[in-house]
């Protein structure tokens, strides 16, 4: 992996700049700090109004694992061409079918979840995400939730976090075929993703020279992504250089 701010990162920037370039980005871990309580979630002012500014010149997305009525009213102010919520679920067909295939996952998991202190289901609609933050034995947490995961009646797809692991119907859509079709609506060549999480990986996935560059946040010799930042405070420094690019706003259709 290679910084995206050295020399050569900003290079590459700088010619992603120069194309129809959409940028997308992770909200939580990436936009904004991981935090005890999800709910406590926001965006530091600093970043808040650096995207202001980087969303004025370039058609940007946000890609969350929240659901996107939760993630559009953590952004709300920032003209994004999209919001994407549920790990790239929605906006999405079929989501009443995947909803009622959640439903019946609930009692389930809560059944076998309950008596593990520091756990936590959050329901999101269309898929869950099972949190163990506040667990004080955490692989005996991770442990325990993969195993009830394991007895739903459906292969429930897994994937990964920062002390959570979220649990999606099996062949939904995710993050990756999500900003795709991001690209594809706002009529754009190139994407610029960044993200800090393993359902990033995605999005990573699909990189290719030229067309799609990946940043994570954090730099993990496992990552597809091609490129990194240091941390999560160092994606202001990334939303300043892309200002810089971009001295002039442009009008953006939002369309995702």
């Amino acid at each position: 992996m290679r910084h995206v701010l050295s020399n050569g990162g900003r290079e590459i920037l700088a010619q992603m700049a120069w194309s129809k370039v959409l940028l997308g980005f992770d909200f939580d871990g990436t936009l904004a700090p991981i935090v005890t309580d999800p709910a406590a979630a926001t965006m530091p002012r600093a970043h808040r109004a650096r995207l202001v500014a980087v969303a004025q010149r370039y058609p940007c997305v946000v890609v969350s694992g929240r659901s996107r009525l939760d993630v559009a009213a953590r952004v709300e102010g920032v003209t994004l061409v999209g919001v994407i919520g549920n790990h790239g679920l929605e906006p999405g067909r079929g989501l009443r079918r995947l909803e009622r295939m959640v439903r019946t996952w609930l009692p389930s998991l809560r059944s076998a979840l309950s008596p593990i202190p520091g756990v936590a289901i959050e329901d999101k609609g269309c898929s869950l995400a099972v949190h163990y933050r506040r667990s004080r034995a955490k692989r005996h947490a991770r442990d325990c939730i993969l195993r009830a995961i394991a007895e739903l009646p459906d292969a429930a797809r897994v994937i990964g976090g920062k002390c959570v692991l979220n649990v999606l119907p099996p062949g939904a859509p995710h993050k990756g075929t999500a900003v795709e079709a991001a690209r594809v609506a706002a009529s754009a060549d190139t994407v610029v993703y960044v993200g800090d999480d393993e359902t990033d990986e995605d999005v990573f996935a699909l990189e290719s020279p030229g067309r799609l560059l990946g940043v994570r946040v954090g730099q993990s010799a496992r990552s597809q992504a091609s490129y990194y930042l240091r941390n999560q405070r160092e994606v202001a420094d990334l939303l300043d250089v892309l200002v810089d690019l971009r001295p002039s706003a442009q009008s953006h259709r939002r369309d995702v």
